[in-house]
């Protein structure tokens, strides 16, 4: 039996973890979200996520991470575990609008994240396998 678990070592938390997946510059995006990712020499996938202030308010920003989070955990196993994935959420602007403002105003639901995730997923791995591999900097 899998388990479903979200453990604090499956988290990109830090500024130097997010920077090292968005260096890589492995992005898929749709209207909805963009996912950055890089390789990882961690045993599992890990995810971050990034929700920009102008966003929404913290409830909405909030509510988007959880979304994410549950998402990636019920996921975890059916996606590539060798990969930091970064999910970043910000409002798409209008280029054909006079108003500038988020084309997407309504909350988007679960159905509609993890069916976005998965394919953004699917999408960012065949670009990674076409990339050719960073060389490593000592730090």
């Amino acid at each position: 039996m899998k388990r479903y678990l979200f453990r604090k070592d499956q988290r990109l938390r830090s500024n130097n973890q997010f920077r090292a997946v968005l260096a890589r510059k492995c992005i898929a995006s749709d209207r909805l979200t963009t996912l950055a990712i890089v390789e990882n020499s961690e045993s599992g996938p890990r995810l971050g996520v990034s929700v920009g202030k102008s966003y929404g308010n913290a409830v909405r920003r909030n509510r988007i991470k959880r979304l994410s989070r549950e998402i990636f955990r019920l996921n975890q196993h059916n996606i590539p575990p060798e990969y930091d994935y970064l999910l970043i959420f910000s409002p798409k602007m209008s280029k054909k609008s006079k108003t500038k403002g988020p084309i997407e105003s309504r909350k988007p639901n679960f159905d509609e994240l993890q069916t976005s995730f998965l394919d953004l997923v699917e999408l960012a791995i065949n670009r990674a396998r076409l990339k050719p591999k960073m060389p490593s900097t000592a730090n």
